[in-house]
């Protein structure tokens, strides 16, 4: 018989028999962390993307191009280029020398990619209407309670979930950097359709996968790290979903 992770915890944990109540509240205490630190970078995120949008800030960062026959282009400066692609540039430093960083080096590199995160949020706002972007967003919050509540609850493992959705984000990838030079309407839709399963996937066993990793760092310093590299996890899957649900439900401009 499979030992389910709730039987594991109340058996080892470094190496020792533990008190299955102080595992569990441990545990709520920690992704109660994470969802704090996820809530809190959406927020920054969002007052980011929203200065860049509305202010004379975005003039840094994005510059307004007349099309012919009317209407205006949203052309990304320099300065815009870096800032959309900084996250990604983070996110490849972070893998492969993140885990060797401090808990305080860990928390600026999040809140680093958060923040620069926002620049790139921003053309949602020239995209979509408010109303349908903050409509959204309320749905893609209600789904992402749902899907996580389920990875957290489920006694069935996700394991093998994870590698399918991974294979499926990789084909998903190179799927968009070809559409770039194909422009077609339908692989559009196909990769956002993919887009919605995948990292709703995603939500249910990054969740899981948090939830049986708990155990692995009891001390204080790896418990930091382990809670901030879970809320940029699920982050990520958030924001993601978000972009795909307003290509089927977003009003545009």
């Amino acid at each position: 018989m499979a030992i389910g992770p709730q039987n594991r915890y109340a058996t080892y944990a470094g190496g020792q028999a533990v008190d299955q109540a102080a595992i569990d509240e441990g545990l709520r205490a920690h992704m109660l962390r994470i969802y704090n630190y996820m809530a809190t970078g959406l927020a920054i995120s969002g007052l980011v993307a929203l200065a860049v949008a509305y202010t004379s800030l975005g003039e840094i960062f994005f510059a307004r191009q007349a099309i012919p026959g009317g209407g205006v282009a949203i052309q990304p400066t320099i300065f815009g280029w870096i800032g959309i692609f900084a996250p990604l540039g983070i996110l490849l430093i972070a893998a492969f020398a993140g885990r060797n960083w401090s808990a305080g080096a860990t928390q600026a590199m999040y809140w680093a990619f958060v923040a620069l995160q926002g620049i790139g949020l921003s053309i949602l706002f020239h995209t979509y209407t408010d109303a349908s972007i903050a409509s959204v967003f309320f749905i893609t919050a209600a789904a992402f309670a749902g899907l996580s509540l389920y990875g957290y609850t489920t006694k069935r493992s996700l394991s093998g979930l994870g590698s399918f959705l991974i294979m499926g984000l990789i084909g998903l990838i190179i799927a968009a950097v070809v559409n770039i030079f194909l422009q077609s309407d339908m692989m559009q839709f196909v990769i956002a359709a993919a887009g919605v399963l995948i990292f709703s996937g995603l939500i249910a066993y990054d969740t899981q996968r948090i939830k049986e990793e708990y155990v692995a760092g009891m001390e204080r310093d790896t418990q930091t790290k382990l809670a901030i590299w879970a809320a940029l996890a699920l982050y990520i899957n958030f924001i993601n979903l978000l972009q795909f649900l307003l290509y089927f439900l977003g009003q545009r401009e």
